[in-house]
């Protein structure tokens, strides 16, 4: 009798170098063919509307500088959602750091009006920093010393962070002078200075920059970059190696807690100069997109958040011209986030068919492989 055979996922040992990028463009293709058929149902044009998506927001200079503006909060985001994950700690809370972040700055903007400009953006970013850290604390703690998976604390805590903004925004911080519920606006002192005129691209990019290249510089070329990877590869190693993962894990959460609190900082300081209800669309959810579909690395992560950004700036614009619901350039987003984690998956494992009486004499080694994430 023909032995039924069955199928295993196996870890792949040998992977190239070009895979990651070929995969990511592959996930890019299927994603449009999949949702071209929620764009026909909206009765436009899918290579119309992927142009416009695409390719429209790079032909003309004020559309590409938009593109920079809606992509430097991401870029924050999703370099503090990618040092979080390379650790091994699962950091959803990158939402709720930004706001705090956005208190932080708004609080520190509204008091320093006597203050040298240098001294105020200073103490802004210093407190939006420390404020996005604070939040990212509690969770960080409780699972390194309970074992509480951070997944639901961080994730749990978004929330909270929106109503703590809320009940500022309808209680001591309403606007006296409009009545609306929005903070006073910041002191001119503390708004990020524009780097182009007539144009909103700010300080705030050029921080995002430099917090992508210092990220990437000690990740990849420093022993503490070299101790967070080990523990996010294999927390077991690195403790035999002599790491205290547990330290870097509480280090990994708080770099990233402070760089989500920068991006409400650059939000506040350098677009609404005040703090607002609505500052955040959700840049803490997207940066997970970013830094998943960036496979956490800091290049990937910049060339993800300018893409996405000129989908959001493109979506706008197809909204527009072919009247299609703007909400495509988020379901553009969600469908690309599922193909690029299905494709890396399947560069990392296989698919292997295995006989019944196998099952007993695969290795110890071999079961460890398959539940190690890395």
């Amino acid at each position: 009798m023909r032995a039924r055979m069955r199928r295993r996922m196996r870890s792949r040992f040998r992977l190239s170098p070009w895979s990651t990028p070929v995969l990511v463009l592959a996930a890019i293709l299927i994603t449009f063919a999949i949702t071209a058929g929620p764009i026909l149902l909206a009765g436009a044009n899918p290579i119309e509307a992927y142009y416009l998506f695409v390719i429209a927001p790079l032909t003309s200079g004020f559309t590409a500088i938009e593109v920079l503006v809606t992509a430097t909060p991401i870029l924050f985001t999703g370099a503090a959602v990618a040092i979080a994950f390379r650790a091994g700690y699962w950091n959803i809370g990158a939402e709720g750091q930004l706001l705090l972040g956005a208190i932080a700055a708004a609080g520190v903007g509204m008091v320093v009006g006597g203050w040298q400009p240098i001294a105020a953006l200073a103490a802004m970013i210093v407190a939006g920093a420390l404020a996005g850290a604070a939040w990212a604390l509690v969770p960080a703690i409780l699972r390194i010393r309970f074992g509480i998976d951070e997944v639901v604390t961080t994730l749990l805590l978004n929330p909270v962070a929106l109503l703590l903004v809320n009940g500022l925004l309808h209680g001591p911080w309403r606007d006296p002078v409009t009545g609306f519920p929005e903070s006073p606006r910041i002191a001119a002192v503390a708004e990020f200075p524009q780097l182009l005129e007539r144009s909103r691209l700010h300080l705030g990019f050029l921080l995002a920059i430099a917090v992508i290249v210092i990220a990437w510089y000690v990740l990849a070329r420093t022993p503490a970059g070299l101790r967070l990877r080990a523990a996010g590869l294999s927390p077991h190693g690195a403790r035999f190696a002599g790491i205290n993962v547990g330290r870097t894990l509480l280090a990994a959460a708080l770099v990233s807690g402070a760089i989500a609190g920068l991006a409400g900082v650059s939000e506040v300081a350098g677009i609404q100069n005040r703090l607002t209800s609505g500052l955040s669309p959700g840049y803490g959810y997207t940066g997970i997109v970013v830094a998943t579909l960036g496979t956490l690395t800091m290049p990937g992560v910049a060339l993800a958040a300018l893409f996405l950004g000129d989908l959001t700036v493109g979506a706008s614009t197809a909204a527009r011209s072919l009247s299609i619901p703007s909400q495509l350039g988020a379901v553009v987003q969600g469908v690309l986030l599922l193909t690029t984690v299905a494709l890396l998956a399947l560069r990392r494992y296989r698919l292997r068919p295995t006989r019944p009486e196998e099952g007993g004499s695969e290795s110890a080694a071999d079961v460890a492989a398959e539940v190690q994430p890395g």
